[in-house]
C-alpha cells in the first residue's frame, strides 16, 4: 500500500484511472460530489475501483456536513458543525447532536465500503472564510467538547477520526486552496489556543490520523506546517506523541506550490513527516508522482482500513437519526 491517494474523474472508472489504481504507489481514492449520481451508482463505483487496484486500499471523502458533504440525495443532510451549539438547548443535548452526526456520518459512508471522512475539523471559528461554520466554535473547550463526542460516534461505528487542519486554520484570512496563507502568532499564543484542541485529543486517544495545514507559521517555521519537519516531527510526533497516520492536505492547493512541483511537494510531504499525498483535481500532477516515487509501503495505513460495521450498527444508526431529527427535522428528512 503506497503512500498517494487520487481521484477519478466522473461516475465510473476511466481506463487509465484503472491503471493508476492498480500502481505499486497509489494507496487510496478521494472522493467527490462529480464521483456521486445514487447510492447505486456508488457502490458499484467503488466496488470498481477495489477490483482495479486488486490490493487494500484506503477509499475517503471529505464529509464533514454542512457546506462541506460531498454526497447529498439519499444522505441525510447534517448539520454545519457551527451551528450544533447555537440549536441545543444545553451542552449535554449539543454533545448527543455531535455524537448522531457521527455515527450518520460513519455509518453512511462504511455502509456503501467508504473506509472514512476526513472528519473532524478541529480548527476554531476564527477569521478564516474557508472554515467558518466548519469549526465547532470558536472556543476551544467547547471544540474539544463536541469533536470528542463526534469521534465517539465515529468510533461506535468503526470509523477513524481525522483531525484537520494541524496546528488550525482559524487564524488566517487567506484561504490555502487559492493563496498561502500566513499566521503571524507566535507559538505561547498558538499552543494556549490552537493546539490545545488537537493535544487533548491525542491525550485522550481520540484520533487516529491527522491532516496539516498549508498555512505559514514564520515565527515557528518558514515551511507550511504540511512541509514543515518542525511541525510534523519535532511538536506533532515528539512533543504531543502522536502515532498516527498523516495525511498530507491536497498537493494541488495553492498553499502547496510553495514547495515545487508535484514531485517535489510530495517528496517535501513526505520528507516532512507525512505518511499519506493528497493529489486531487490534476491528473497529470498526480501522474508525475506516481513516476517520480518508488514503492514504499506506508505501515500506518492498515489500521484505518477493513473495520466492519458492529452488529449493533443499525440501531444505533436509528437512534442518532431520531437525535439528530429532534433539531433539525429538515435535515433528516432528506435522505
Amino acid at each position: 500500500m503506497g503512500p498517494l491517494v487520487l481521484d477519478c474523474q466522473q461516475e465510473t472508472l476511466l481506463p487509465e484511472e484503472k491503471e493508476k489504481l492498480a500502481h505499486p504507489v497509489t494507496g487510496g481514492v478521494i472522493l467527490f460530489s462529480r464521483n456521486y449520481v445514487d447510492k447505486a451508482q456508488l457502490a458499484a463505483l467503488v466496488a470498481d475501483i477495489r477490483k482495479a487496484a486488486g490490493k487494500p486500499l484506503l477509499i475517503a471523502v471529505d464529509h464533514e456536513g454542512g457546506r462541506v458533504q460531498r454526497f447529498r440525495q439519499g444522505f441525510t443532510a447534517l448539520p454545519a458543525m457551527g451551528n450544533i451549539l447555537s440549536e441545543a438547548k444545553d451542552r449535554q443535548q449539543a454533545r448527543e447532536l455531535a455524537h448522531a452526526c457521527g455515527v450518520i456520518m460513519a455509518y453512511e459512508l462504511k455502509a456503501l465500503d467508504i473506509d472514512l471522512s476526513f472528519a473532524p475539523v478541529l480548527d476554531l471559528n476564527g477569521v478564516s472564510e474557508v472554515i467558518r461554520d466548519r469549526a465547532f466554535s470558536d472556543n476551544t473547550d467547547e471544540v474539544i467538547m463536541l469533536a470528542d463526542a463526534l469521534i465517539d460516534g465515529l468510533h461506535l461505528l468503526a470509523m477513524p477520526a481525522t483531525g484537520k487542519h494541524f496546528p488550525g486554520h482559524g487564524s488566517v484570512q487567506a484561504d490555502s486552496h487559492i493563496d498561502v496563507p500566513v499566521d503571524e502568532r507566535d507559538w505561547d499564543t498558538i499552543e494556549q489556543l490552537d493546539l490545545k484542541t488537537f493535544s487533548a485529543l491525542i491525550r485522550a486517544n481520540k484520533l487516529d490520523a491527522m491532516m496539516p495545514a498549508h498555512v505559514v507559521y514564520p515565527q515557528i517555521d518558514n515551511q507550511p506546517a504540511g512541509f514543515s519537519s518542525i511541525w510534523l516531527q519535532q511538536i506533532l510526533r515528539q512533543k504531543l506523541s502522536f502515532n498516527g497516520l498523516i495525511f498530507s492536505d491536497d498537493l494541488s492547493m495553492e498553499g502547496a506550490r510553495v514547495a515545487g512541483d508535484y514531485p517535489a511537494r510530495a517528496r517535501a510531504a513526505l520528507d516532512a513527516g507525512c505518511d499519506m499525498l493528497l493529489a486531487c483535481n490534476n491528473p497529470a500532477g498526480a501522474e508525475a508522482i506516481l513516476d517520480s516515487l518508488s514503492h514504499q509501503h506506508c505501515e500506518r495505513l492498515p489500521a484505518l482500513l477493513q473495520c466492519p460495521l458492529p452488529d449493533a450498527a443499525g440501531h444505533h444508526y436509528k437512534q442518532a437519526i431520531r437525535t439528530l431529527s429532534a433539531v433539525w427535522p429538515e435535515l433528516a428528512c432528506q435522505r
